[in-house]
């Protein structure tokens, strides 16, 4: 469509979802990106997980009816799918360049000058989270605030590099097998889950099996061999102003790694949240957790959940009504306050005073 190697366009279809789903040709390669709300709210993107996009990471989430009246209320949502991770995605062509995370980084920021965004939010899960953060550290201006779900910061240390390039075999020779998939899920979530009582797998961990199905195991190969050439991003994380909030699973490989990242960046502006009994995947594992903390967050650029008003009146102590904001100190938008420790259920805040 365009004739130049800078230009950039883009294919539009109604998807179920009641978005948009685009397909956006960069000098990088072509991504796809669903749009979802009104084009005139703030943008908020997103970022998902290796092998993973936007329905099998982020729906769990904005399922939610407290999450959906902040975040579906207040922003336009971007979605980002890593390069051949879409729904229905062919196998890129063997022609196509290997892209490095400064690429994909790079390619975040193409697609933001095609829809005119500015500033935005970000949105971004384990490698998407790494993704998002290099494109913060690389365009500083361009970024309001991350919210990190299980983030990566680190290069690679041996064992995940000798890991990783295990898995990069598996799909390389076998394609999306059973033993692959089961490498995925201890990546993504918790033995809790993965393990159920019951003996029956849940329908979070069967959905995610069916969707991995569906990816494209070169397209895989592709994302996967681009984080395991990552590089270390410790030193530039304390020179980024912009305020941030991170999801640490408590049963996520990465867990260490993400309370580390929390270390290194400025404590006045980087608050972290801890989910126990939980994976990598806070956003389908335990995405009601998210909700609090969210909430606290954004009230700090001042965006607050959407008022029901025939449930409200009904039930004057609707916690999805803005009249629970009057139980949120000012104090939790504090560095030191907005360390908080939450549980699959309960939310246990420690507020000095």
């Amino acid at each position: 469509m365009g004739e130049s190697s800078d230009s950039v366009s883009i294919d539009i279809d109604l998807i179920p979802l009641g978005g948009k789903e685009c397909t956006v040709k960069t000098s990088k390669g072509s991504v796809s990106v669903l749009v979802c709300g009104d084009q005139e709210k703030p943008a908020l993107i997103t970022y998902p997980d290796v092998a993973l996009n936007y329905v099998s990471c982020f729906q769990g989430l904005l399922f939610c009816p407290d999450a959906a009246s902040l975040l579906l209320h207040n922003f336009c949502i971007y979605h980002i799918d890593a390069p051949g991770h879409e729904l229905g995605a062919d196998v890129i062509s063997s022609d196509e360049p290997l892209l490095c995370v400064d690429d994909l980084a790079d390619q975040v920021a193409e697609v933001l000058d095609f829809f005119g965004l500015r500033e935005v939010l970000c949105l971004g899960v384990t490698a998407g989270a790494y993704v998002l953060t290099l494109f913060a550290m690389k365009y500083k201006e361009r970024v309001l605030g991350l919210i990190l779900v299980s983030p990566i910061c680190k290069a690679p240390s041996w064992t995940e590099w000798l890991y990783n390039k295990v898995l990069l075999n598996l799909l390389y020779f076998y394609g999306m097998c059973g033993l692959l998939k089961e490498c995925l899920l201890q990546r993504y979530f918790s033995k809790e889950l993965r393990c159920s009582v019951q003996g029956a797998e849940s329908d979070i961990i069967l959905t995610c099996r069916r969707l991995l199905d569906e990816r494209q195991s070169l397209n895989v190969m592709r994302f996967l061999q681009a984080i395991n050439t990552r590089h270390d991003l410790s030193e530039g994380l304390k020179d980024l102003q912009c305020k941030t909030l991170i999801f640490a699973g408590e049963s996520s490989p990465f867990h260490a790694e993400s309370v580390y990242m929390s270390t290194k960046m400025n404590n006045k502006i980087c608050a972290l949240v801890e989910v126990q009994a939980c994976g990598s995947l806070v956003t389908e594992e335990h995405p009601n957790s998210m909700i609090t903390p969210l909430e606290c967050f954004l009230m700090g650029f001042g965006y607050h959940r959407q008022l029901h008003v025939a449930s409200s009146s009904s039930n004057g102590s609707n916690p999805a009504s803005p009249s629970s904001h009057s139980c949120i100190a000012p104090e939790l938008l504090s560095p030191e306050s907005l360390g908080i420790k939450l549980k699959p259920i309960r939310t246990r805040v420690d507020v000095e005073i």
